[in-house]
């Protein structure tokens, strides 16, 4: 209990508080906030992308899928081309997304940010040639820089306005009208600091700025692939929930960034046929190491669902339905998990045998790699084969896991109900006794 009490105080005590700032922190804040505005065009471009490549092999005798095969072979750049303009150029909608919350949280005009990080990112990332605007760096490869620049462009237009380098209209002048003309100075700006930069490492480095900044981010990409690093992600995040404190808002949030150019990289490979290459993405996080949120919860719920305790009955019930939706706060608060030193060991320790295990069956193999962005509450079982261009091996998967994760908090759920009947048994004894109105207790 010495560890136990510890622990609970250096996340109460240093963490705690380092991680509550982060997650107010406004650039975070704005990167979280932006994600979300690219995120319907990027799940709807992943179903595209699944369609456009029919889960069957080229030799299949099913007539459903050789009539799928042989439609996707005659149409496939029609079929292509919502991808393309949705979630193979998700780079723009994010540094659109970003400078739009970011100009917020200053109080800044968002539209006109998002539009000024929109023609920076352009600028840069995709230089004009016989009037056509390449769109490799659109994808995956864009979103570092797509973040930077929005970073760049507010502040840069926050900094110009404190210190009055701006046009400044009249107080008669329309809304409209004066936000456009403040817009000026920093959109020269822009041509004045962005533009030279990407010309001298075109020119110097013969390449572009995301290519620059994407080589600058690699060994962080290459790492997030690693065992140890998803542990280290996950377990930072338990940790913040144990304490109360909601660590896939903070960790996820940061996370996003690596999330998305991995699931972008991933679907490129897998529309031109070439391995997909990233193991970890945002389904590999929800649907194999937090089936049913933070914790693995949805085993709890599955137990506690057919307690003897009334309390962890009620609560297991109520809480069930959400926990198919990957939403676990009810029985998290309700149970209550968090700060439960009954349950601290398995709410840490399932997640991390999860994230072992789909490592082993992902890495080697066995269940292929995600390639579709899915909605967090997607149910993790249909998730999982979603993500995975519907390749129904990733459901057994998660199915496994599930069960492993009853048998992890099962020990440790029976402890726990032994402690809530025990505390039930006086109380129902006092309702009866109330109930029969027996004056020796008055």
């Amino acid at each position: 209990m010495k560890l136990y009490n510890r622990l609970i105080q250096f996340v109460e005590q240093k963490l705690g508080p380092i991680a509550g700032k982060l997650g107010t922190q406004r650039h975070i804040s704005a990167l979280r906030d932006g994600f979300l505005v690219a995120m319907p065009f990027i799940i709807v471009g992943s179903f595209i992308l699944i369609f456009a490549n029919p889960p069957f092999a080229a030799d299949t005798t099913s007539a459903f899928g050789q009539a799928w095969l042989n439609f996707v072979a005659k149409h496939r750049a029609v079929i292509v081309m919502p991808w393309t303009m949705s979630m193979g150029i998700m780079s723009l909608f994010i540094t659109m997304g970003v400078a739009y919350s970011l100009a917020r949280t200053y109080k800044m005009d968002a539209i006109g940010a998002a539009a000024l990080s929109a023609m920076s990112f352009l600028l840069i990332a995709a230089p004009e040639k016989n009037w056509a605007l390449p769109l490799n760096h659109f994808g995956g490869t864009g979103i570092f820089t797509a973040i930077l620049v929005a970073y760049f462009s507010v502040e840069l237009t926050r900094i110009l306005q404190k210190y009055n380098i701006t046009i400044r209209m009249p107080e008669q002048v329309p809304p409209a009208i004066a936000a456009s003309f403040a817009l000026l100075v920093p959109v020269l700006a822009i041509f004045l600091t962005l533009y030279p930069l990407s010309l001298l490492i075109q020119t110097g480095f013969d390449m572009q700025i995301p290519d620059a900044v994407m080589t600058l981010f690699k060994p962080l990409i290459s790492a997030s692939n690693s065992l140890p690093a998803i542990i280290g992600a996950l377990l930072l995040c338990q940790l913040l929930w144990f304490a109360g404190i909601h660590g896939a808002n903070i960790v996820v949030g940061i996370l996003s960034p690596i999330f998305l150019a991995n699931i972008g990289a991933n679907a490129a490979a897998y529309a031109a046929g070439e391995p997909v290459p990233n193991l970890f993405t945002q389904p590999f996080w929800d649907f194999y190491i937090f089936i049913g949120g933070a914790g693995a919860t949805l085993a709890l719920v599955m137990l506690m669902s057919f307690s003897r305790a009334t309390h962890l009955k009620s609560v297991g019930r109520m809480s069930f339905l959400p926990g198919v939706f990957q939403i676990n706060e009810p029985v998290l608060f309700g149970a209550p998990v968090v700060v439960n030193a009954t349950l601290f060991i398995p709410f840490v320790l399932a997640p991390v045998v999860n994230a072992v295990i789909a490592y082993i069956a992902v890495n080697t193999g066995v269940v292929d790699k995600a390639i579709a962005v899915t909605p967090w509450t997607t149910p993790a079982l249909i998730g999982s084969a979603w993500g995975a261009g519907w390749v129904f091996k990733a459901s057994i998967l998660t199915a496994v896991l599930m069960v492993i994760d009853l048998i992890i908090y099962y020990p440790f759920f029976k402890a726990y109900e032994k402690q809530v009947l025990r505390e039930e048994k006086p109380s129902a004894t006092s309702t009866a006794d109330a109930s029969t109105g027996d004056p020796s207790l008055a």
